[in-house]
């Protein structure tokens, strides 16, 4: 825990933004007793998440970019604070907005603040282990229900209908990740480039638009002791588009023992008790009234996209360019990006 006496965090100006917060929660008909403590408990790359406390015990997450040379465009505060400024009245569940600062004079960067939400980020097999299993259960049900309560908001009504473009969003993504990797010196795998023409050749019709949170999985909830998801985070890739890429991402990262494919390092989804991903489709298409289409197609399309992410990551690193990192294994790495490919494939050929 950072305050007033042992200096500030990096990515925190905490007289700049004590005043800032102080006014803000009292604008929205709260207190502030100070001094502020920060903590910071979510970084890296993505973006920072603060917990910040008074000394009444009141209690705000802060949301700011990460420090040092980052495209604004994936770290653009104002697009999570909409989102979830619109989602307030409906029925998916989000902290709620303080407020959003813009003037970069005040903390170097736009962050905003919500409520803090008190709850488990089930991050690690290790936490969701400490769930009995009626509760792993339960919190995978709710889990996939979320997700189709912000695929069953009208966008146009909650007044999202002008965050994005609407049509073609496979087909935008597919062109954009093929893109960067392209880019890259040397390709990890050429099965990248299969899967690609495979996806490209069978895009499924669009036919809605919905809001796509675009990276909804587990470990982006909050949940109660119950199991039951009382906060959906990190908005930050959300846009409109095709929803059942939502879904294909959630069963990517939805690992099961078994599995060759892990997505996640320590996915929690391994420990026993929750759902298999024939029953995180079924719930999912019972909630949204029916057969939803080719799921196949949309686990095996986020799976590829997973590998291009990764296969990015891979070249930077070979390429020296994210510093000295000795945790980091690269040929692991590059060994998992063939994986992903070869799974995208077989999920496309009905091998998997």
């Amino acid at each position: 825990m950072t305050d007033h006496t042992n200096g500030a965090p990096a990515g925190i100006d905490i007289d700049n933004v004590t005043t800032w917060l102080t006014a803000a929660v009292t604008a929205a008909g709260g207190t502030v007793e100070g001094p502020l403590s920060f903590n910071q408990i979510a970084g890296g790359r993505s973006n920072l998440t603060f917990h910040v406390t008074d000394s009444a015990g009141g209690a705000w997450a802060l949301r700011r970019p990460p420090t040092g040379h980052v495209l604004a465009s994936a770290h653009d505060m104002a697009r999570e604070h909409r989102v979830m400024s619109a989602l307030a009245p409906t029925n998916v569940p989000v902290p709620t907005m303080i407020g959003l600062c813009s003037d970069e004079s005040i903390n170097g960067a736009p962050f905003y603040v919500m409520d803090w939400v008190d709850g488990t980020v089930v991050r690690t097999e290790a936490v969701a282990k400490q769930f009995n299993l009626e509760t792993r259960r339960n919190m995978g049900v709710s889990v996939v229900k979320n997700l189709a309560l912000i695929h069953q908001l009208d966008i146009d009504e909650v007044g999202l209908g002008d965050f994005a473009k609407r049509e073609g969003y496979i087909a935008r993504q597919l062109r954009r990740w093929k893109g960067q990797v392209d880019a890259v010196e040397s390709p990890t795998d050429p099965m990248i480039d299969r899967a690609y023409d495979e996806l490209s050749s069978r895009i499924p019709d669009q036919s809605t638009t919905r809001l796509v949170h675009g990276d909804f999985r587990l470990d982006n909830t909050i949940v109660d002791d119950a199991g039951e998801v009382i906060a959906v985070l990190d908005w930050e890739l959300t846009t409109l588009g095709d929803p059942l890429a939502d879904l294909g991402a959630m069963l990517t990262y939805w690992t099961r023992p078994g599995d060759a494919v892990v997505a996640l390092s320590d996915p929690p989804t391994l420990a026993d008790g929750f759902l298999e991903r024939d029953e995180v489709v079924a719930i999912y298409e019972e909630a949204m009234g029916g057969n939803v289409g080719d799921v196949a197609y949309y686990h095996a399309f986020a799976t590829w996209r997973l590998a291009c992410i990764l296969d990015g990551v891979v070249d930077r690193y070979r390429a020296g360019a994210m510093g000295e990192d000795g945790g980091f294994d690269v040929e692991s790495w590059a060994s998992q990006v063939s994986t992903l490919a070869t799974s995208s494939m077989d999920l496309l050929t009905g091998s998997a």
